[in-house]
C-alpha cells in the first residue's frame, strides 16, 4: 500500500494528536505542496432520494475542496439504511476498494474516501481495514476545516473541546496496533493469556485520562470565556441586538461589511467565519449593534454547536434575527428549512426575524420552450416570479438584495431602521440613544 503524499488532513491512526510524550494533547497539521484526492461515499435510502444523496454529496465536495483535497469520484448506494458495521455492502466496499488499486496501478494515489454520514468507531474500524486508505466521515471533515479555519484563542479552544469529544469514543482504533493479545477475566487474565499482556490496554487508560483531564480544563476555559462574554454583552449599552444568521457561506459576512463599513473577514469558502464580529451600527439617527454568527449546515455536529455556546450565545440574546438566504443557491429552500430547525434548537424559534435574500445578481434560471409541456420546476421560475411568491408566503417579511452589487441597498437599511426602531421604542421606551437630527 502507498503511502499518502500530502498531510492536509489528521488520520486518527497515521497522525495521532499527541505531543510531547503525551504531556499536550494537541491537534496538528502538516501541510504538503501536493493536493491529496478523495473519493465520497454516500447512502441512497427510503428517506433520502438520489436527488438529495446528490446535493449532499456537493456539499460534501466543498467541504473537501475548502480543506484543500481534490475529489476524483462518487460512489452510492442504494440501501434501507447503513449498515452498523461497514455503513456500506461489502460488495460496494469492494468496489471502491478496486477503484482505489487501479488508480495506484495508474501512479494517481486516492489519499482518502469520505463519507457524507458520522460513523461509529467500528464503522471506521471495519472500512479503514478493507480499503486500507484514510478515512473521513461528514464530522471529523467538518472538524478538520474548524480547526484551520480558527483564529483567536476562543475559536481554537472551543474547536480543540469539540475534537476531543468526537475523539474520545473513537480513541481505541488509535492503539489497535497496541492491543493486548491475551483474553478472560479474573486475576489471573484468562487461559493462555499469561505473558500476553500488551500495553495497549494500559496506553488506552492513560490516553483517556489525559483526553478527559484536558476536556475538563477545556470546559473551565469556556466557562470563564462565557462570563467574559456576558459582561462584554452587559456593558454595550441600551442598544438593539442584531444577529445575523444563515447557512455557511451565503453572504453574511459581505453583508456585514456592507451595513457597517467594516473589514470582516469574507470568502467564497465554508465556515470564513467561526469568531462573532460584534459592530455598532447606525442607520439614519438609529444606533444598534450587529453581529456576524458561525454559519450552519446540514448534520453539523452536535459536538460543535456544544462547543461553540459562547459564540452561539449572541443568537440567543439577540433582539432581531435577520436570516440571510443565497438565493442562488438551488438548494436554497432545503437551507432555509435547516437554518430554522437549528435556531428552533437553541431556542430562539420565537425572536423577532427577517428574511434577507441574497445574491439576487448570481440568480439563474432557464425559460422553458413554448412546445413544452412538462410541469415547471424550480429551475424555471424567473426571479421577479420568485419574489413574488417568496414576499406572498412570509406576508412581506423579507427583500431581495445582492451585497455584492449593493442591489437595493438603500431599500435593506429603511426596512432595518423601521424593523429596529420599533424594538428599541419597546425595550427602551425613554429613547436613550434615538437622537434627533439636527434640523427637527
Amino acid at each position: 500500500m502507498k503511502t499518502s503524499r500530502s498531510k492536509h488532513y489528521n488520520s486518527s491512526r497515521s497522525s495521532l494528536p499527541f505531543e510531547d510524550g503525551m504531556s499536550n494533547v494537541k491537534y496538528h497539521h502538516v501541510i504538503d505542496d501536493s493536493p491529496e484526492t478523495a473519493v465520497l461515499v454516500g447512502l441512497i435510502t427510503p428517506h433520502q432520494n438520489e436527488r438529495k444523496t446528490n446535493e449532499y454529496l456537493d456539499e460534501l465536495q466543498f467541504l473537501a475542496e475548502t480543506a484543500g483535497a481534490t475529489t476524483v469520484k462518487r460512489f452510492t448506494q442504494r440501501m434501507n439504511g447503513p449498515s452498523s458495521v461497514t455503513y456500506l455492502g461489502i460488495g460496494k466496499l469492494q468496489e471502491i476498494r478496486a477503484y482505489i488499486e487501479a488508480e495506484e496501478e495508474a501512479e494517481r494515489d486516492i489519499s482518502m474516501v469520505i463519507f457524507d454520514d458520522e460513523l461509529s468507531a467500528k464503522q471506521l474500524r471495519n472500512i479503514e481495514a478493507e480499503l486500507k486508505v484514510k478515512i473521513l466521515d461528514r464530522t471529523s471533515l467538518i472538524l478538520d476545516i474548524f480547526a484551520m479555519r480558527a483564529q483567536t484563542a476562543n475559536a481554537k479552544t472551543q474547536v480543540e473541546l469539540a475534537q476531543y469529544r468526537y475523539m474520545l469514543p473513537r480513541l481505541q482504533r488509535l492503539w489497535t496496533h497496541l492491543e493486548r493479545q491475551g483474553g478472560g477475566s479474573g486475576s489471573g487474565g484468562g487461559k493462555g493469556s499469561v505473558g500476553l499482556r500488551g500495553p495497549g490496554e494500559t496506553q488506552l487508560e492513560m490516553d483517556r485520562r489525559i483526553i478527559l483531564n484536558r476536556m475538563s480544563l477545556l470546559k473551565q476555559r469556556l466557562a470563564d470565556i462565557d462570563r467574559q462574554k456576558a459582561t462584554q454583552r452587559g456593558n454595550r449599552g441600551r442598544m438593539i441586538r442584531v444577529a445575523l444568521v444563515g447557512y455557511t457561506n451565503v453572504g453574511k459576512s459581505t453583508l456585514m461589511n456592507l451595513l457597517s463599513k467594516s473589514e470582516v473577514f469574507a470568502e467564497n469558502k465554508l465556515f470564513a467565519t467561526l469568531d462573532t464580529t460584534v459592530r455598532k451600527v447606525i442607520v439614519d439617527n438609529l444606533p444598534f449593534l450587529l453581529s456576524d454568527t458561525v454559519g450552519f449546515i446540514r448534520k453539523l455536529p452536535t459536538d460543535l454547536v456544544d462547543s461553540f455556546k459562547s459564540t452561539l450565545d449572541e443568537v440567543r440574546e439577540a433582539d432581531f434575527l435577520v436570516h440571510v438566504v443565497d438565493v442562488s443557491h438551488p438548494d436554497f429552500e432545503d437551507q432555509i428549512k435547516v437554518v430554522d430547525k437549528t435556531l428552533a434548537d437553541l431556542g430562539c424559534a420565537e425572536t423577532p426575524q427577517m428574511v434577507i435574500f441574497n445574491k439576487v445578481d448570481a440568480y439563474t434560471w432557464v425559460v422553458k420552450d413554448t412546445d413544452d409541456l412538462t410541469p415547471a420546476t424550480k429551475d424555471n421560475i424567473p426571479l421577479a416570479e420568485l419574489m413574488k411568491s417568496w414576499t406572498q408566503r412570509l406576508d412581506g417579511n423579507c427583500i431581495f438584495i445582492s451585497a455584492k452589487e449593493r442591489t437595493n441597498y438603500d431599500e435593506l437599511r429603511e426596512v432595518l431602521y423601521k424593523r429596529v426602531r420599533e424594538l428599541h421604542v419597546q425595550k427602551y421606551p425613554y429613547n436613550d440613544f434615538l437622537f434627533q437630527h439636527y434640523e427637527e
